[in-house]
């Protein structure tokens, strides 16, 4: 990776630590399908509570659905906080098995080591999390609200 974009993506994470889109767990609307999950990172002590809001969730049938809404609130470093600040942008308004699917290949990437180049036309700004697959112990960091995210929608009733 040139160091162009290293910069480019150190800028995107540290940019979004510093303005946090989505932080404020927020009520989900009367009669809306929403799920939550609580989080924590025992190692660092990184945690977060976030919530998933769908529409068109009709009698339990996940095919429609898509994320109307990600609110969130936690505590850690950098990186888990600018992770749960890009997700928040990323999804909103995405299918849930779109969703369901992003969350899987940003866990392919954080688990590559290096070795699975992040698409950006996939992404977005999440590709800017794919340096610190290289640090395993960062890495928890990163999906702490991609896991909360994936738990929510799955629990959303």
């Amino acid at each position: 990776m040139s160091s162009d974009l290293e910069q480019l993506y150190q800028q995107i994470i540290l940019q979004h630590a510093k303005t946090r889109h989505g932080e404020g767990l927020t009520d989900a609307p009367a009669g809306a399908a929403a799920g939550e999950s609580h989080q924590l990172n025992p190692t660092c002590g990184d945690e977060i509570t976030l919530r998933a809001v769908l529409n068109g969730l009709d009698g339990g049938a996940a095919d429609g659905a898509r994320v109307e809404g990600i609110s969130w609130e936690g505590q850690g470093c950098s990186i888990s906080m600018a992770s749960a600040s890009v997700l928040t942008d990323l999804m909103a308004g995405m299918p849930r098995g779109e969703a369901l699917d992003l969350v899987e290949n940003f866990r392919d990437v954080m688990r590559s080591r290096g070795t699975v180049e992040a698409d950006e036309e996939v992404l977005g700004d999440a590709a800017a999390f794919s340096g610190v697959s290289r640090y395993p112990a960062r890495v928890k960091c990163a999906m702490l609200a991609w896991v909360a995210l994936e738990e929510a929608v799955k629990a959303a009733k």
